[in-house]
């Protein structure tokens, strides 16, 4: 056990190994959990207590979704369709959406400074560019920061799409859950050893830590030892039954694509009281042949969507439940020589839906080719402010990184309050 304890403290590969063995010798077991944090601040002004944040990796056309024009040349085969609300269309391949126009949000105006895939979904995700001195959190981890943990066995962060999650800059111990099949339910969950033995395994995982971190005054240590702690909560919980879906009612309803048993998965765990739920689905990057590509993705977003609205609405959890969704850039009017749409950071649109938004709003426009915005301009980092206020987050707040450098979330965004009903 010293070895091991000497091994931690010698550089970052050492403490990787670390934390990696204590693992396996210790648990028999490797489960992401966040667990608790130091504090917990409600936010009772904030009308939503969930999120459920849908990135849209590649880069979704807005003028085949939400900004349609009555121009042909820049349309395509992608025709315009009338929606519930009067002054909000809608591309041809969201019917289903159309009908509740009146419960969704659209902001047409939205640009961005990063036109490469990566660099894009980073901003859309963190609202911080992408460096290589620092990795900063996502809307999981800063919200848990901010506001404090509010589960007590279930993470209060899920990633769903990913096989892996970080906390950037934060606290390991706020890392989301990572789902990356949502059908599949949370993985490795299987213990490889039972009862007083694997209790046992916890108690020397938990005294490796504290010796560690006495010895060499770290942190991570103590973390991923709570860490632990925490997966082998949710193991012996009948919590663990938050993540299948296999025997929900409706999951017909919202569709057999990834897309859509991700939102199912996400209407649970809202359900089960889990706070904040990032969805990453991709296949938006349309370069080729956008007809086939939007007549494909579309249909999925369209009857996901709509299901998850007028789900959480039935069950009365919409008005409490903030529905975000983004993508890093729209594409460009012009279709190419391949019949697609190139990357087009300068222009795009989002949704937003549920957590007090004022629904059957269209926020903003651009020029009749959809190219340049034209009214009320959104930059990325005040869409992911307007997601914090709908939380009711301290956007003045200051967190600071290890090296202390100053971070707020949504990097001092405004956020859209004319949103708001």
């Amino acid at each position: 056990m010293n070895d091991l304890i000497q091994l931690a403290g010698k550089d970052s590969l050492s403490r990787r190994t670390f934390v990696e063995l204590s693992a396996k010798l210790s648990l028999g077991l490797s489960l992401s959990v966040p667990f608790l944090p130091k504090n917990f601040r409600a936010a009772d002004s904030a009308k939503a207590k969930h999120l459920i944040y849908i990135y849209l990796s590649g880069g979704m056309s807005h003028l085949d979704s939400f900004d349609p024009k009555t121009n042909k040349s820049v349309m395509g085969s992608t025709e315009a369709l009338n929606t519930k609300v009067d002054n909000m269309k809608f591309g041809q391949h969201l019917s289903e959406l159309a009908k509740i126009a009146d419960k969704v949000a659209v902001i047409n105006s939205m640009s961005s400074t990063q036109g490469a895939h990566d660099r894009g979904e980073y901003i859309m995700r963190t609202g911080y560019e992408k460096i290589a001195t620092i990795v900063h959190p996502t809307v999981g981890p800063w919200v848990q920061r901010l506001l404090g943990k509010r589960g007590k066995v279930l993470p209060d962060s899920v990633l769903i799409g990913a096989s892996t999650s970080n906390s950037g800059f934060l606290e390991p111990d706020l890392s989301p859950l990572p789902i990356a099949d949502p059908t599949g339910g949370v993985p490795n969950t299987v213990k490889i050893v039972e009862g007083e033995r694997f209790d046992r395994r916890v108690e020397m995982a938990h005294k490796l830590g504290e010796q560690f971190s006495a010895k060499f005054k770290y942190h991570s240590p103590a973390s991923y030892v709570e860490y632990y702690k925490q997966a082998a909560a949710l193991l012996n919980s009948s919590e663990l039954s938050a993540f299948d879906i296999s025997n929900e009612s409706n999951a017909a309803d919202y569709g057999d694509s990834r897309v859509g048993q991700s939102c199912l998965l996400a209407r649970k765990l809202v359900e089960n009281g889990v706070p904040v739920i990032e969805i990453v689905a991709g296949g938006w990057d349309m370069h080729q042949d956008i007809a086939t590509g939007t007549a494909n993705r579309l249909p999925e977003l369209d009857k996901a969507l709509s299901t998850l609205i007028k789900d959480l609405e039935s069950r009365g959890l919409l008005d409490s439940t903030l529905i975000a969704v983004g993508t890093e850039f729209g594409r460009t009017p012009d279709i190419n020589m391949n019949g697609g749409r190139d990357h087009h950071p300068t222009a795009f649109s989002t949704l937003l839906a549920g957590g007090g938004i004022k629904g059957g709003t269209v926020y903003g426009e651009t020029d009749p080719t959809g190219k340049k915005v034209k009214t009320n301009p959104v930059k990325v980092q005040d869409f992911l402010a307007t997601i914090g206020y709908g939380l009711g987050l301290n956007l003045e707040e200051v967190i600071y990184s290890p090296t202390q450098r100053p971070f707020t979330f949504a990097r001092k965004g405004t956020p859209v309050t004319a949103l708001f009903g």
